[in-house]
């Protein structure tokens, strides 16, 4: 990389947004995966859109590639650097722009953190529904470039179905303005195209959320199970009786003794597997839900069932389960994420033959994953 281009960067914003010391490279040489590591030429950390903007063109004039980061909680190597270019970051650009509560949307700048929509939009009783394990953390770029999900996407759907319009910066510099304000925007779905595309094609700067209304009521369920196979087969047991719940979520023993090390959130450590089940709407109606619930669960195999009296309770549960993969780095120094889906009838049985290969080969896989839709995500640790 040319001082020529150096300089330039250094123009459009100061030196001190401009890193190239070896020391200061290396927390961006990777994302949560960690089992890849490349190093960037520099990292470039602008304070507006407007910087943004101009750091693309001039990327694009001097043929050098960039990769956009937030805070890095990819576990698929999302913001890894490519080591020809640089790495723009883009936790800086962190404004909630305008919070429209009649109309229910929110348009936030993408280093704005997940959590922060649901906090800034919760007084006047609207979330924004997505929730990564990260949302924490992670930024809102980043849950559009990835179509982020999260617990609650069982009932709620993916980021891509509360993203009503973008903001963004193509490759090249151009600066283009898809989707609106609502969901009747006209023409071809180009917000579509663009939620989960990874980057591919440019950076969202600007993201106009949808909000929605916080239920009611809750009522959150934690089920120990002697196996992950009967734990498995419980989540068809309830979509089968018809109930639909918010999140159902599953960690086999593995992952529960890293959570318990760490977050200390109440699990059974001599569990096979718990399932975390959650019902949200009116209160009369879940109330009858809960009911059927803990006779399915129940008759399921389930010798340990806990349910949340309170928020704090919830939230404990909860604590468990979104520190998951955070806590695996308890027992192992790295691990590779997979993630399929299998079909809920078949749940069981996938996690039963995932339990028999990792026995026989003798590698240790520590499971948690979105049972609900039957999205697995086996940690192959080493």
């Amino acid at each position: 990389m040319s001082k020529s281009f150096l300089d330039k960067l250094k123009d459009i914003v100061t030196d001190e947004q401009v890193l190239t010391a070896h020391s200061e490279l290396i927390p961006y040489e990777s994302d949560g995966l960690t089992a890849f590591k490349a190093l960037p030429r520099a990292v470039v950390l602008p304070n507006k859109q407007s910087e943004v903007i101009s750091i693309v063109r001039l990327c694009h004039e001097h043929s050098v590639p960039f990769v956009a980061r937030g805070s890095g909680t990819s576990l698929s190597g999302g913001s890894l650097p490519n080591e020809r270019g640089i790495v723009i970051g883009l936790n800086r650009l962190n404004s909630i722009l305008d919070l429209n509560i009649e109309e229910r949307y929110a348009v936030v700048e993408c280093g704005v953190i997940n959590n922060d929509v649901s906090e800034a939009s919760k007084h006047y009783g609207l979330h924004y529904a997505p929730d990564p394990s990260s949302q924490l953390v992670c930024t809102i770029g980043g849950n559009v470039a990835f179509n982020s999900g999260g617990a609650h996407c069982l009932k709620h759907g993916m980021t891509s179905n509360h993203v009503l319009g973008i903001k963004a910066v193509l490759p090249d510099g151009t600066v283009v303005q898809i989707g609106g304000h609502s969901l009747d925007s006209v023409g071809p779905d180009l917000v579509g195209l663009f939620v989960g595309s990874e980057g591919l094609f440019g950076i969202a700067l600007e993201i106009i959320l949808r909000l929605v209304p916080m239920p009611e009521g809750f009522r959150t369920l934690l089920a120990a199970y002697p196996s992950m196979e009967q734990a498995g087969d419980a989540v068809s047991s309830i979509i089968d009786a018809g109930l639909l719940p918010t999140a159902m979520e599953i960690m086999d023993n593995l992952t529960i003794k890293a959570v318990e090390a760490t977050v200390h959130a109440g699990y059974p450590t001599d569990a096979g597997a718990v399932l975390i089940v959650e019902l949200e709407g009116e209160i009369v109606e879940i109330e009858e839900e809960f009911k059927c619930l803990r006779k399915i669960i129940y008759e399921s195999g389930a010798y340990n069932v806990t349910s949340a009296n309170n928020q704090n309770e919830r939230a404990l549960i909860w604590k468990g389960r979104k520190g998951a993969f955070g806590a695996l780095g308890k027992i192992s120094p790295a691990y590779i994420v997979q993630d399929g889906v299998v079909p809920r009838s078949q749940l069981g049985s996938a996690l039963a033959e995932i339990d028999s290969l990792s026995e026989k080969y003798g590698i240790r896989v520590a499971n948690v994953f979105h049972a609900g839709d039957g999205n697995l995500h086996p940690n192959v640790l080493f």
